[in-house]
């Protein structure tokens, strides 16, 4: 057929162009390989926070919170090894290895430990500071002090410890970490927490810890203490370590020098990994402390016993309830005045613990059930200080300090009555508060942490809801559970079940600015 056949006559038609497919197909392909190019790049951004120029790109993004202030009872569920154990670990790994296992100590940092697999490291043990000096912006944490320390019984392990500091605090500072001070990390109050591991070249091993509490220190001789702040910004490009070689060896000469001064004409300078020949290590001079500042302890309230009428030498006194009198017994004697005001102390203070205060033990629930007595307001106040003296309590005491407080525990299925919720409902309560009534949880639980009489639980949340909510709410929710005196609490890593028989009581439910919740309840079954 001829293509002019059915052709228009129009002379102002315009040309009819031909379809260019290769043109849209390379322009197809293109887009198409961008579109990869972005995929595989937010993943290689938002997934490697420790490379310095994915860190850039979030933090332009406000995709990096800020360094997070921890606290002891809600820290990152870890281990606690001494420089022994953290030699041997990092010294056995081969370098691909231990290049893996920094970016994943730095990860975590960056997040806030929200996504850690497995436990995080800690540092306790005894080190000895050989140079310190003031962190600068060319550093990874720019402002602040670090000390390059060495551990004192593993000579082949040093540990640069991160003081990151307000600028005004410096001059303190500068005071405070000398040449030979000694720093004694335990796990009751102090969170060092390994952020990078690096092995030089004689051997040795290096590793950067970071103080997740970020507390007050002082040193035992000398005055003057100084707080730490969460950093605001870091400088990944500095790279790590933060003591460089040059740095680092120029420490180590002034280090030897300072060991030579103090060691005596004859016996030799000790060398790093050997042990030394003295018979008994020298005593220790001045060392590093992390402190509290002590919350104020309210007076005791003591409530008079209201007046009776004076008993006649016949009269008896009802036993108490559930106390069987014995045969032909009608009822207790009247106690005299003096046998009452020795008796009523003795029993609060056979009760009391050293951790309380006179007016905890005053109103513990063993003194309220013991029988009324008539006692002198004057013989109990006298008897109360003298049973419980208050006693100056230093900073290193109160923070080391564990519980062991009594209260009433119930059986099985007979507590008083109350509200059970599941963690699920635990938004509520935060937003609305107890409201002065008896609420018990339930649920399965992960023990995170478990010392003293304290455990730090977490909700145990299937897996098809960590994939539809993210994880937030599970994540983002912490059982501060205090068990009572003679109590044993759950194992570190086992679970914990509790139903409608045998519940937690919940006494407070704390909501942190990060959304965080910290939930307080006690354990009340026998």
């Amino acid at each position: 057929m001829d293509r002019d056949l059915f052709r228009s006559d129009d002379p102002h038609r315009r040309p009819q162009r031909k379809t260019d497919f290769f043109v849209w197909s390379i322009a197809i392909l293109l887009l198409t390989g961008f579109t990869f190019a972005a995929w595989l790049g937010s993943f290689y951004i938002f997934g490697q926070p420790e490379r310095p120029e994915s860190y850039q790109i979030l933090k332009k993004l406000h995709k990096i919170d800020p360094a997070k202030r921890f606290e002891l009872t809600a820290a990152p569920a870890g281990e606690f090894l001494n420089p022994k154990q953290l030699y041997n670990r990092y010294n056995a790994m081969r370098p691909t290895e231990l290049a893996t296992k920094n970016a994943e100590l730095a990860r975590n940092y960056i997040r806030n430990f929200q996504q850690v697999r497995g436990l995080v490291p800690y540092v306790v043990g005894r080190f000895t500071i050989m140079e310190a000096r003031e962190l600068t912006p060319k550093d990874v944490f720019t402002t602040g002090m670090v000390a390059l320390t060495a551990a004192v019984d593993q000579g082949e392990l040093l540990m640069e410890h991160v003081y990151p500091a307000d600028a005004q605090a410096v001059p303190l500072m500068k005071q405070t970490l000398m040449t030979g001070l000694e720093i004694k990390l335990e796990r009751t109050h102090d969170l060092a927490a390994v952020v990078h591991a690096d092995r030089l070249r004689d051997g040795r091993i290096l590793i950067t810890t970071m103080p997740l509490l970020y507390g007050s220190y002082t040193v035992t001789r000398g005055t003057g203490t100084f707080s730490l702040e969460p950093p605001f910004d870091l400088n990944l490009a500095a790279g790590w370590p933060v003591f460089k070689d040059e740095s680092r060896r120029t420490a180590q000469i002034h280090w030897d020098s300072y060991r030579e001064r103090l060691t005596p004409a004859g016996s030799g300078v000790p060398i790093a990994g050997l042990p030394s020949t003295s018979a008994a290590p020298p005593p220790l001079e001045n060392s590093l402390v992390r402190v509290e500042p002590a919350r104020p302890v309210e007076a005791p309230i003591i409530a008079a016993a209201s007046p009776r009428a004076p008993a006649s030498p016949g009269s008896s006194i009802a036993p108490p309830k559930g106390v069987k009198l014995a045969k032909n017994q009608k009822g207790l004697p009247s106690p005299s005045p003096l046998a009452n005001a020795s008796r009523g102390p003795a029993v609060v203070a056979q009760n009391a613990t050293p951790s309380r205060s006179p007016a905890a033990a005053l109103a513990s629930p063993v003194a309220a059930e013991t029988p009324a007595l008539s006692i002198p307001r004057a013989a109990v106040v006298d008897q109360a200080a003298v049973a419980l003296p208050a006693q100056p309590v230093t900073g290193e005491a109160l923070a080391s300090m564990a519980g062991g407080a009594s209260w009433k525990t119930y059986p099985p299925g007979k507590m008083p009555a109350g509200r059970l919720i599941a963690p699920a409902d635990l938004n509520d309560v935060a937003d609305r508060g107890l409201a002065g009534e008896r609420v018990y949880l339930r649920g399965q639980f992960i023990v995170n942490f478990s010392e003293g009489n304290r455990a730090v639980l977490r909700p145990k949340t299937r897996l098809t809801d960590s994939v539809l909510h993210f994880g937030s709410g599970a994540s983002s929710t912490r059982i501060i559970v205090e068990f009572p005196a003679g109590f044993n609490p759950p194992a570190q890593g086992s679970s914990v079940t509790r139903d409608e028989a045998r519940p937690f009581e919940i006494t407070e439910v704390r909501r942190q600015s990060d959304g965080q919740l910290n939930v307080f309840v006690r354990e009340i079954m026998q």
